[in-house]
């Protein structure tokens, strides 16, 4: 950062899309590889490192948006990290819980949408995607396999989220022609990888080997 150049964290929200750890219900494609307990137990790191990351940030309010409810210990244990709200994801397609967690904790200065797949994302970047915000209508961090990682808008706009084929690698071309339909000035950065699929393990064994210690757990 230049000399006499300081950053601004404008009270930015952060929502966190975030699975329970439970068996057969959270990262059920890594199943084959890791077992139903053991995707549960990666599920619990994802968890943990993404909350850690939101806090560490220190950009505004984060909300955990769980699933299937907020009864499930793991998301109470995050509580320890910091100061952190809990919420039930509502039913709908994964367009509609991301429009309701930004509808329901947009501030003023916006809200970063994340889920916890991808734990290449960092504070730092949190930060920068905050600030960027600050001069455009949307922040985009696309994911490699043609999705998105984490998008951030000033106000919610259901139309982002509109006929979008999710779990596809055309989520991310999509969402830009939504918001270029809307004449929405938008920023986007270097893709990251997420963890979605078994050969997703090689690299995150490489990059977090604990990660999958706590698989085998």
């Amino acid at each position: 950062m230049p000399p006499g150049k300081t950053e601004r964290h404008p009270g930015v929200g952060v929502a966190i899309l975030a699975k329970a750890p439970l068996a057969g219900f959270a990262k059920t494609r890594l199943i084959p590889r890791l077992g139903a307990e053991g995707a549960a137990g990666l599920q619990r790191w994802l968890l943990q490192r993404t909350v850690t990351t939101a806090l560490s940030a220190g950009i505004g309010p984060v909300t955990l948006w769980c699933a299937p409810d907020t009864a499930h210990p793991d998301f109470a244990l995050c509580r320890a990290f910091g100061p952190l709200a809990l919420c039930r994801q509502p039913d709908g397609d994964l367009g509609d819980r991301m429009l309701a967690a930004l509808a329901e904790t947009t501030t003023p200065a916006g809200t970063l949408v994340i889920g916890t797949d991808c734990p290449a994302l960092t504070p730092a970047l949190l930060r920068l995607a905050a600030n960027t915000l600050a001069g455009h209508d949307a922040v985009v961090v696309p994911a490699e396999d043609g999705g998105y990682v984490l998008i951030g808008m000033r106000q919610a706009a259901p139309r982002v989220f509109d006929a979008v084929d999710w779990s596809t690698g055309h989520v991310m071309a999509q969402t830009r022609a939504r918001l270029a339909e809307m004449d929405w000035r938008w920023q986007e950065f270097a893709p990251l990888w997420d963890v979605d699929r078994g050969e997703d393990l090689e690299r995150l064994n490489a990059c977090f080997p604990a990660s999958l210690d706590k698989a085998s757990a």
